[in-house]
């Protein structure tokens, strides 16, 4: 698909940016997710943190999500402060937090790869972002290209038209790049339900824009 063009007539020269774009269905997934821990002492919140993680990504691995589909993103360790009269700010917590970027190749199987995962360290387990990706995105992006260059050929022989005129050779080309990402799912902070809840994949969109400039033959 193509959407609007950006023109501009010179000396003997027609200028014109095309957009357009093309979509594929997303056949990966990728999930930020980690644990959050509370305790009295800095170590005591450091270690449940730790083994929280561990199984974590052992129920990851255990539904064959391979080790370099799972990465480290974070680690925090902070105090929870609250002021109390007569005695100013007080620790009430130390809290620990670790996070994992983890990258699910099987959409279709997404759903109970997480439930299991969430489950595995109960209400340590948070569950931040669902990221829908293609993991190849070079034919689609291919097929946005052509769309904004069909849009810039279209819309610069009808300019070319109206400077009675037709369009000659090619002088540049030249490609933007639009800012892309995967496509979000709502994130949650606090994930407790075992359950495993569906995923829609539908369609991620790649954009193109690319500009061209034609000679203008009288």
């Amino acid at each position: 698909m193509d959407r609007a063009s950006h023109v501009r007539v010179g000396a003997g020269t027609v200028t014109v940016t095309g957009t357009g774009w093309a979509e594929a269905p997303p056949d990966a997934m990728v999930v930020a997710m980690g644990v959050e821990c509370r305790a009295g002492s800095v170590e005591e919140a450091y270690s449940a943190a730790g083994t929280s993680l561990q199984a974590l990504a052992s129920a990851l691995r255990s539904r064959g999500v391979g080790g370099a589909d799972i990465r480290t993103a974070g680690l925090t360790v902070r105090a929870d402060l609250a002021w109390r009269d007569g005695e100013g700010q007080q620790v009430v917590w130390y809290v620990a937090a670790s996070s994992l970027s983890v990258r699910l190749r099987n959409v279709a199987m997404a759903p109970g790869v997480i439930s299991e995962a969430v489950s595995s360290a109960g209400d340590a387990v948070r569950l931040n972002s669902l990221q829908l990706v293609v993991s190849d995105d070079s034919p689609v992006r291919a097929r946005a290209r052509e769309s904004a260059w069909q849009d810039a050929l279209r819309t610069a022989k009808q300019f070319a038209a109206l400077a009675s005129a037709t369009l000659g050779r090619v002088l540049s080309v030249s490609e933007q790049q639009p800012a892309q990402g995967p496509v979000p799912l709502g994130g949650m902070q606090r994930a407790a339900a075992v359950e495993a809840l569906p995923v829609e994949p539908g369609e991620n969109r790649v954009d193109a824009a690319v500009t061209v400039v034609w000679e203008l033959q009288y």
